[in-house]
Formats: structure tokens, sequence, C-alpha cells
């Protein structure tokens, strides 16, 4: 009886011990990014604000170790798979895809700007993890791909004439010369020392377009011309020879049409790459980047080829980091080295880290949730980024191996 109550008194004093601990420290951190407000020469010290925040994240604390405890004491149930699992899970994605289908046309221009985004950031999470979620190759400079897919189209346009449908095989051959380029250099490099080189890739790409004043117009960019179907045009008068889209059916214009039509074409470009990257991961060159991530040296013992292994995987990403840059500069119409900034490949290395490297669901959650977050907050501007970091902070304390851990495939008799 003595021993139940010395461990409850433990567990409560663990507690507490616990929430001080975490308050003191949450208080020391809020203070000056919430507490103190400049004005002009002043400044003004709001101290309620750290001390809620502090409070909440204190309580949250204590609500995490309950929960790690409570699941600790609970033994682990068995989970049967139902036999009809398969197809359900085929009914689901079809009538998810049917949803995304109707989207476009049930909200307005800036929900739908929004949706692109979060596809062009999908997008951008499969071309990276299959770098990083599957070969297990550390790339901070994946944004260079994106980079050289947004500015092949432009260039191409506005040098070689080249139309949105003619770019996509001439960026992807290009990004992934880019990709084969990069290679090369790091093939003996691992961990920080391969995160160097991928950095310095990015940031030379970014110099290069942002200096080369004559060929890319430097810090004032270039303009990138809108996608057409079949001769038609989705704007309000003709500017590439062809007919405007509303014209030719007998539709008022509505500035949606543009964005409608990327959206569906992005939407099929995205369920390409997810089939693609999935195919891939069943094959032997999946087993093969999956074999390099877990250890090196024991697949090149098995005879693997870990050199040609190394630039698929660098070639295979850029090429879809390369078709999310044709997108992106079609849906912007103008882009300038500012979009291509460090800030953009950390990003969407936490998309994949996130969403659970070498895992495409959880790709796409967390590149879902990781561009809808600003938006939604978007009512606290002043804390928005604070509120993206700590929730961040507390993923990778819930869920350190992301949103969906990857799980090797099995195969039944």
């Amino acid at each position: 009886m003595n021993t139940n109550k010395a461990s409850g008194n433990t567990t409560t004093r663990t507690y507490i011990k616990e929430s001080l601990i975490t308050f003191v420290l949450a208080y020391v951190i809020f203070l000056p990014i919430t507490g103190l407000v400049l004005k002009g020469y002043d400044y003004q010290a709001l101290l309620h604000r750290p001390l809620y925040l502090a409070l909440s994240v204190a309580l949250l604390r204590v609500c995490i170790v309950w929960l790690r405890d409570r699941r600790m004491a609970l033994p682990l149930p068995t989970v049967q798979i139902p036999a009809g699992v398969r197809k359900h899970k085929r009914f689901g994605t079809a009538l998810l895809f049917g949803v995304m289908l109707a989207l476009p046309f049930s909200i307005d221009n800036y929900w739908l700007t929004v949706a692109i985004s979060v596809l062009i950031y999908i997008l951008l999470g499969l071309g990276l993890n299959i770098v990083v979620g599957l070969a297990g190759l550390l790339d901070l400079g994946f944004v260079a791909f994106y980079a050289v897919g947004a500015y092949g189209y432009a260039l191409g346009s506005q040098y070689l004439g080249i139309g949105f449908w003619a770019a996509i095989p001439f960026v992807i051959v290009l990004a992934m010369l880019c990709g084969i380029l990069l290679g090369f250099p790091v093939l003996r490099m691992h961990g920080d020392y391969l995160a160097i080189v991928t950095l310095g890739f990015g940031e030379i790409i970014r110099l290069v377009l942002n200096n080369w004043l004559d060929f890319t117009g430097g810090p004032n960019g270039v303009a990138a011309p809108p996608p057409t179907l079949f001769g038609m045009e989705f704007a309000h008068t003709a500017t590439q020879g062809g007919r405007p889209f509303h014209e030719l059916w007998g539709l008022e214009y509505g500035s949606s049409h543009r964005y409608i039509f990327i959206y569906l074409l992005l939407l099929a470009t995205v369920a390409l790459a997810l089939l693609f990257v999935n195919r891939l991961r069943q094959m032997p060159l999946g087993r093969s980047w999956e074999a390099l991530r877990e250890n090196e040296i024991a697949c090149r013992s098995l005879g693997l080829n870990h050199v040609a292994i190394k630039l698929s995987a660098f070639s295979l990403g850029a090429m879809i980091g390369g078709v999310a840059g044709i997108f992106f500069a079609a849906y912007q119409g103008f882009i300038n080295p500012s979009s291509f900034t460090f800030f953009e490949s950390a990003l969407i290395l936490c998309i994949v880290v996130l969403g659970g490297s070498g895992s495409t669901i959880g790709v796409v959650l967390a590149a879902t949730v990781i561009t809808l977050l600003p938006e939604v907050l978007r009512d606290f501007a002043d804390f928005r980024i604070l509120i993206f970091g700590i929730v961040m902070v507390v993923m990778m304390i819930w869920r350190p191996r992301g949103f969906v851990t990857a799980k090797r495939q099995r195969f039944e008799r």
C-alpha cells in the first residue's frame, strides 16, 4: 500500500517537475518574441502574452507525458486487416479523386490558387522524397531543379519559341541533366558533406539566374506565357496566335478559366507522379534505392552499382522538380530568382520529413498541411510563423517518423 502511494506521489511529482521546467523555458523563449513590442525608439511590455503561451505549452507537455505513460501501460492491440481492404482502398482513392476534380468549380479564385500551390508542393515533395526518403541522400539544394524547370519554360518560350506542351519534354531532359551534373561530384560524399555540396549547388543556380542579366533578366525576372490547349487560350484576348477559350465556346469571360485549367492539368500530373513513384518503389530500382539508404557498403557488396543508383535518384527527383517548376511559371506568369531561395528547399525538406521519409501518402498530407496552415492562420499574421514552428516541434516530438511511416511491402502466399 505504501509502495503504491509512493509510486503515485512520484508520478505526480514528475508531472509537476515537467510542467515547471517547460513553463520556465517556454516563458524565456516567448518573452522577447511576443512580450516586447517595438514602438519607434521605445518598446511596450505585454507580459501577459508570453505567460499565456508558456502555460499552454506546459499543459501540452503534461498531456504528452501522460499519453506516453498511458501508451506504455496498455498492451499493444492486435490488428487484423480485412480481406476486402484493397477494394475499399481503391474506392476511397477514386472518391477522393472525384472530389478533387469537382473542387475548382465550388471555390473562389483565392482558394483555387491555394489549391494550385498545394499540388505544386506535392510534386516538389515527391521529387525530393526520391532523393532523401528512398535513396537516403540529404539534398538541401533541391530548389535548383525547381528553378531550372521554371526558367527552362520561360526562357525556352522567349528565345526558342517553345510552347507549354513542348516545354515539358524539354525541361524534363534539362532537369535530368542537371541532376546528373549534381550527382557526379557527390558520389563519394555522405551526410553533412553531401548536404553542403547540394546547398552550394542550389545557391550557384540562384546566383547565376540573378547575375546573368543579358540572358535571364536578373532580378527583373522574365515573363512566362500561359498554357494553351489545342490552340485555345485562357485569356481575355489571344496573344499566342490562337483563339480565346470563352469566345470559342460562347461563354462569358472569367479569370478563373485559366486557374481551373492549370489546376485540372496539375491534378492529372500529380496523379501520374504518384503512380510513377509507387511503381518505382516496387521495381528493382526502388529496392536498390532503399538498399543504398540502409547501408551503402552492404549495397555495394551485393553487386549493385552505387554510381548508377545515386545518379538515377538525383535525375528522377530533378525531373519531377523541373515539372513542378513549369507549372509554377505557367501559373504565376512571371518569375524571378527571389522565388527560389534556400527557404524553399528547407520547406520542401520539411514536407518530406513531416510526411514520413519514403512515404508518398505522407508527402501528400504534409504538403497539404504546410501549405494550408499559413493561409488558415492569416488572421494571426503576427504569430503565424511562431505557430507554424510550434506545430512542427510538437509533430517531431509526437511522431518523429512523420505522419505516415513508410512500411516495407509484404508478399502473402
